[in-house]
């Protein structure tokens, strides 16, 4: 590892941080709505049955390579075989793509807050608020602007000072934030109904496209193939046990996702008169539906403020994830000076972010394949990148460094626990549960354009 390469203090520190990373928007509004529509209690076995096996596997392979070589992606694929650099360059594509359209979402959220905070919650609540904020220039410009300069600052302190000084205070707080809605929402009159839907498996729900929706979920949800987790292994040190880290990781990550699930699928049964649909898809369920709900439930405007503080808390995590490993590239392949690397990619996803935000005003009417510049990048990267990343991310572990290469690394100084299910899972299972994700992801694109 380098001499002079930044590191986290310790294990809570890796914890904390990586977990920040992984807790995202995917885990507050995208795993409820999936939740709902693929059967509820059934859909949240098979999650949690493919957390700890295809999950668990990716990710600790993932960290396992970034603390070996003690790089970011691009340099660690090379440094263990330069034949297959490639992978780390998709790798690397892939945060850049997202933050710049992710920032764009973020900066909606800090919209919402400050318009529930500024006593607009009823304002926010009214049919076509949403669709007027986002269709405007300069406004949505502004928030999301405000939202990447306070991911670069936290950046700008490096990993220590500033990622694991934040993740320290951010993720406790969305931790009881995200448990203390939940409770107040199962506890509301008439909750029980949606509750039992959400944790109880009724197997005449199940289905094939029930496990690839959980697994599309579970691999955006856990910040998977985009280079976040290498990086943040490079920056761990070599005394913390491995497999207990990411086991960690996982029980936080999954934690937020099934209480997230038990704050919005009973509150909107509830105000919905027991519609599952209602937990709808994409930024429908968090901008237009939940602020509906804050306003009929009592306490709605303290519940709102509180749902929008927490949205925003894992929204900056994973952005700040995004932004470090986007700069760590940047920092190992061209020597650059973090201060100065910070500042550049900042700039960098200022402008990048421009498109995303005016394809729903300006320029509206350019489409790629049909999709907004928002969706489309969303397309590109969590339905095609990720999923070829993580493919030959698998065969690399499988086939080339062998997966005796990670697992000695993960024995440093602890047992391997799950050594026989990682390498059964990311010789054979896991490559074919990732072409099952990307044709599946691509054939609904492709319907969705056509319909």
């Amino acid at each position: 590892m380098e001499k002079n390469r930044s590191s986290f203090s310790g294990k809570l520190g890796f914890v904390l941080a990586a977990a920040g990373s992984a807790v995202g928007l995917g885990n507050i509004w995208r795993f409820p709505y999936l939740a709902a529509k693929y059967g509820g209690g059934i859909f949240l076995l098979v999650y949690l049955i493919l957390a700890v096996t295809f999950g668990f596997t990716l990710m600790i392979g993932e960290v396992a390579i970034g603390r070996k070589t003690g790089l970011s992606a691009i340099g660690a694929f090379k440094k263990l075989n330069s034949k297959f650099t490639f992978i780390g360059y998709l790798a690397a594509l892939v945060p850049i793509i997202i933050l710049p359209y992710y920032s764009v979402i973020g900066g909606w959220v800090f919209k919402y807050l400050v318009s529930f905070l500024s006593g607009q919650a009823a304002a926010a609540a009214q049919d076509g608020y949403f669709e007027s904020f986002i269709g405007q220039t300069g406004q949505p410009i502004l928030w999301q602007s405000i939202f990447i300069l306070g991911t670069a600052v936290v950046v700008f302190l490096g990993v220590e000072k500033g990622i694991e000084k934040v993740s320290k205070v951010l993720m406790p707080l969305l931790v009881l934030l995200t448990v203390g809605i939940a409770i107040y929402s199962i506890t509301l009159p008439g909750a029980t109904e949606g509750l039992i839907y959400y944790l109880k498996p009724n197997f005449s729900h199940f289905s094939i496209t029930t496990v690839v929706a959980a697994m599309g979920q579970l691999f955006y949800s856990m910040s998977l193939a985009m280079g976040i987790m290498i990086t943040y292994g490079s920056y761990m040190k070599r005394g913390v046990s491995l497999e207990k880290a990411v086991s960690q990781i996982e029980i936080f990550d999954t934690g937020i996702a099934i209480f997230a699930g038990m704050m919005i699928v009973p509150a909107v049964f509830v105000f919905s008169g027991g519609d599952a649909s209602a937990v709808n898809a994409g930024p429908g369920l968090m901008f237009i539906t939940l602020p509906k709900v804050f306003g009929s439930m009592p306490l709605g405007l303290v519940v709102g403020i509180l749902f929008f503080v927490l949205v925003l808390f894992a929204a900056l995590t994973s952005s700040i994830s995004l932004m470090e490993t986007i700069v760590s590239i940047v920092c190992d392949r061209l020597h650059w000076k973090r201060r100065f690397a910070t500042v550049l990619v900042t700039l960098f996803t200022l402008a990048l972010a421009l498109p995303s935000s005016l394809g729903f005003g300006l320029w509206s009417g350019i489409k790629i394949l049909g999709m907004s510049f928002l969706d489309f990048f969303d397309f590109a990267s969590n339905s095609l990148l990720m999923p070829i990343v993580a493919f030959f991310t698998c065969i690399f572990i499988g086939y080339v460094i062998k997966p005796k290469t990670i697992t000695d690394e993960i024995k440093l100084n602890s047992p391997f626990r799950r050594e026989k299910l990682f390498v059964l899972m990311i010789k054979y299972i896991a490559p074919i549960c990732l072409i099952i994700i990307l044709i599946s992801s691509i054939l609904n694109a492709l319907g969705i354009i056509v319909i």
